[in-house]
């Protein structure tokens, strides 16, 4: 992974859970559901980067618009799609 900025896995799931305001097993719930995947330290333990906090605030909003995780998983990966396309127009548009 990249070792800059948003990427960097620093938070502690504890922190993580404090900072938005859920459980540390729900974070756990979504990590075995795939919708994010925090680093690791080389003993195992979860460090989360601002990125990963940003997906779980989305996480969050889409829950509480009524979705279930499947739904969730299914919104951000059309959503990371969708972000991707608007990139390779964007570099399409600057040739």
């Amino acid at each position: 992974m990249a070792e800059h900025g948003e990427d960097v896995g620093v938070y502690a799931i504890s922190v993580v859970a404090q900072l938005l305001g859920t459980g540390q097993q729900n974070i756990r719930q979504y990590e075995r559901k795939g919708l994010l995947t925090p680093d690791r330290t080389s003993g195992g333990t979860r460090q989360y980067s601002e990125s990963d906090v940003a997906v779980l605030r989305r996480i969050g909003e889409l829950l509480d618009e009524g979705l279930n995780l499947a739904g969730v998983a299914k919104v951000l990966e059309l959503e990371e799609i969708n972000a991707k396309l608007h990139r390779d127009l964007k570099r399409a548009r600057g040739r």
